[in-house]
């Protein structure tokens, strides 16, 4: 495809995306929740060049280890989905980087880069008179770059999302009720986890009773989530990953064995190590604290983010 070069004036856009927590219990590489705590990052299309060794800033998670060079993660996705349109722009794109989501959490912060790069994208390419990319090619870009769609829908939906990948290979999601009363608490524990060591842990067959127990349950999670959240602690039940997983994240699994001892539905969030906590108790933040009395992990009490990615253009001013 040939490339071009459009505008000789800079444009700005901010854009917001949620973390997120996937799997959800049964709903293994499918089911995805975009949660109330956001990355932010603001992309300026420079008329000129800039130096690639300051292409990048980055405040807060990952702030002085996360590469600040055209290598950052969402800088590498934005200049290739821009070219793939046309539009010759990473050596004059910078951004700015505000990371509220915990990294290698099992909090979706590698998917949230990578829907940010392409929403920064698809705006700049707007912006250009480019066309927009639209649903369905964002999502196919995500999973390109993620491997699967299970915490990128969700980032780019919001709400509670269950993707699969169709019959021509292609991914689709589809975005399910959420109930009003629904929140969510996270125990954030110190400790990472590489996504990849948590996948090498499953096995590549699983019992016929397993895969069978987990599959009336996830059909209930879809139920219990929109109408019945009084389900929400038989919705959760997993055969299938968490505790293969346990030798890599045993602290964790300890807390969800706990809390679920107390009647509560947790979960391993995503890869973990983060445990996610789903409940319509008004009291759920407190209940979690007092069974896990003294634990030194993080407690975030968490809403649902309904929104997915939000883009919005800036006015243009001088970089400092």
């Amino acid at each position: 495809m040939k490339t071009q070069r459009v505008g000789s004036a800079a444009q700005r856009v901010q854009v917001r995306v949620p973390a997120t927590s996937a799997n959800l219990g049964a709903g293994y590489d499918s089911f995805g929740l975009a949660l109330d705590l956001c990355d932010e990052v603001s992309a300026t299309l420079h008329p000129e060049p800039i130096d690639p060794r300051e292409a990048v800033r980055v405040r807060g998670e990952g702030e002085g280890q996360l590469p600040t060079d055209t290598s950052h993660l969402i800088h590498r996705v934005a200049g290739e989905v821009m070219a793939s349109r046309g539009l010759d722009a990473a050596a004059r794109l910078s951004l700015e980087c505000r990371n509220r989501i915990p990294q290698s959490r099992g909090m979706g912060s590698s998917a949230a880069a990578v829907v940010a790069g392409i929403t920064v994208a698809d705006s700049l390419l707007q912006g250009c008179g480019l066309g927009e990319l639209g649903a369905a090619a964002r999502l196919a870009w995500a999973t390109k770059f993620e491997g699967h769609p299970d915490n990128a829908a969700p980032a780019l939906f919001g709400g509670v999302t269950i993707s699969f990948i169709d019959s021509h290979r292609a991914p689709q999601s589809v975005s399910i009720p959420v109930h009003e009363d629904v929140s969510t608490v996270l125990i954030v524990p110190a400790e990472r986890l590489d996504t990849a060591v948590a996948r090498s842990l499953i096995p590549t067959t699983v019992p016929h009773a397993d895969a069978a127990a987990n599959s009336a349950v996830a059909g209930l999670f879809v139920h219990a989530i929109g109408n019945d959240p009084a389900l929400l602690f038989e919705a959760t039940v997993d055969r299938l990953h968490q505790n293969y997983r346990r030798p890599a994240m045993a602290r964790s699994l300890e807390r969800v064995d706990a809390l679920r001892s107390a009647g509560l539905a947790a979960v391993i969030s995503g890869a973990g190590p983060t445990v996610a906590v789903l409940g319509d108790q008004e009291d759920l933040f407190e209940q979690v604290v007092t069974v896990l009395s003294g634990d030194t992990a993080q407690f975030l009490p968490v809403g649902i983010s309904q929104a997915g990615v939000e883009a919005t253009a800036l006015s243009v001013g001088p970089r400092a």
